[in-house]
């Protein structure tokens, strides 16, 4: 049973959908553990955001078994919005540095495929480098249609889906799926 319930990381619902011209994308890089209440706080002004976020289980000294909700990056909030909802962001004391996304066509295709990889259920590990490796398309399975990189370690086949402007991702246990080059 999670301690807290999950809150919303993505305002508004269909964020990820909508046209990338409208507005700039801002990486908000929070102060240490501050991502839920600067979502909190967004929710509450209406500024649209994305945060995603994961269910981590494990056990505590007495031995219960706890569910946490925890941003797969941590320290970051992906907002979208104009300078007044940029100036918001900030103002809210929750913020460490706010850089502008140069490419939002490329962040929005990446957070839209991570989001639908949360979605799949499946757990994921966060990876904060990149190992060298082939960028893959999964062409059937579960993971039918994800890009990513194929990693091994530990004996296992990982694939990996990367947010590229962070240099960070998150990765999936294969299971004997076939994957074309890109």
């Amino acid at each position: 049973m999670p301690i807290l319930p999950a809150e919303t990381d993505l305002f508004p619902d269909d964020l990820l959908e909508q046209p990338a011209g409208a507005a700039p994308w801002w990486a908000m890089y929070t102060r240490s553990r501050q991502e839920k209440q600067l979502m909190r706080r967004l929710l509450q002004l209406e500024v649209g955001f994305y945060c995603p976020t994961i269910s981590r289980r494990y056990r505590s000294p007495a031995g219960r078994v706890r569910t946490t909700h925890l941003p797969l990056f941590p320290n970051y909030v992906f907002v979208r919005g104009d300078n007044e909802a940029r100036y918001e962001a900030v103002s809210t004391g929750t913020i460490s540095r706010c850089l502008e996304v140069e490419d939002a066509d490329l962040l929005v295709a990446d957070l839209a495929q991570i989001r639908r990889l949360i979605a799949t259920g499946e757990p994921l590990t966060p990876e904060a480098r990149f190992e060298p490796g082939a960028r893959v398309r999964v062409r059937n399975g579960q993971f039918a249609g994800f890009e990513g990189i194929v990693l091994k370690r530990h004996g296992e086949t990982r694939l990996l889906i990367d947010v590229r402007f962070m240099n960070q991702g998150a990765s999936v246990l294969l299971d004997d799926c076939q994957v074309d080059p890109l």
